[in-house]
């Protein structure tokens, strides 16, 4: 028996929940998973988890085990890698996390500077708008948007992002543009059904919130199809402040009612807490983060 992929088998399902939930993650058929579990729990002469069909839960044995083993794993990757060079140069794989948008328009082209600057780490992005599990996902570092719950990861913070009404300047010409809230009501309105409602925007006035009925004449389902139809002149859209830094650069859209914005959004990198960091993660940090405030800044 293998102790060490044994121990990861165990590790697995604890985390995961379920034999199968293990499998997938570490790619292995759920026969091979609980046949593992099974030689594991025989060389240890004792049972580690009780196995329903809905959940596993450990046993009192399995509880001191589970300790042991997420102990002994993370010493033999700390091990790996001081032994690959990983403390004493930038160099391996470095797996990122962003939402879509975001990390095309900006963690992309510091990514591609960053690769040029360390020809011996290899990226892996990953553009989604899921909240991924750094530890399940083996994620390196991700881009979160919006406040932090509590928890062990560390955050760096890049920048803050708003929630903007904007329209072309030619339908603001027409149309007239909006001075409070309440004036929406008499505009065609553009939403985004990702950042809100199709029906009522939420607005800001001192410290009231107050939340005012729109007519949504077009509602699509990516802040990219708002923008373009915003451009196109139909109407007024919500979107967020980085989405459109471009399209206001260059004149295509303006921004109205900005004193009735809500609380802007903070947007943090953040990696799991651990003993020595890699130099490799060490320097995306370091090269990315005065970048991305730059950014952000504009």
């Amino acid at each position: 028996m293998d102790r060490l992929e044994a121990m990861s088998v165990f590790l697995a399902a604890v985390e995961t929940g379920s034999l199968s939930a293990a499998g997938r993650r570490l790619g292995m058929p759920l026969a091979t998973v609980s046949r593992k579990l099974s030689d594991l729990e025989a060389h240890m002469r004792t049972r580690l988890l009780h196995r329903s069909t809905r959940k596993l839960t450990l046993t009192d044995a399995g509880i001191d085990y589970f300790a042991a083993c997420k102990r002994i794993l993370e010493d033999v990757q700390e091990a790996e890698r001081a032994a690959t060079g990983e403390y004493n140069a930038p160099k391996g794989d470095l797996v990122l996390s962003a939402p879509v948008m975001f990390g095309r328009l900006h963690l992309l082209p510091v990514t591609i500077d960053f690769l040029k600057a360390y020809p011996d780490v290899d990226v892996q992005l990953m553009l989604g708008d899921r909240i991924v599990n750094l530890h399940d996902d083996h994620v390196d570092l991700a881009l979160r948007i919006g406040k932090l719950p509590d928890s062990n990861l560390i955050a760096t913070r890049i920048g803050n992002i708003r929630q903007v009404v904007c329209g072309s300047p030619a339908y603001f010409a027409e149309a007239g543009t909006p001075k409070r809230p309440e004036d929406l009501a008499r505009h065609d309105c553009i939403t985004f059904n990702g950042l809100m409602s199709a029906d009522a925007w939420q607005f800001k006035s001192g410290k009231i919130e107050k939340v005012v009925a729109i007519h949504s004449r077009l509602v699509v389902n990516s802040a990219d199809a708002a923008i373009v139809a915003a451009i196109a002149g139909a109407g007024v859209t919500r979107v967020l402040s980085y989405q459109i830094a471009a399209a206001r650069q260059a004149g295509l859209l303006d921004v109205a009612l900005q004193k009735y914005e809500p609380e802007s959004w903070p947007v943090s990198l953040v990696y799991a807490r651990q003993g020595r960091l890699p130099i490799k993660l060490r320097a995306f940090i370091d090269f990315a983060v005065p970048r991305l405030k730059e950014q952000m800044n504009r």
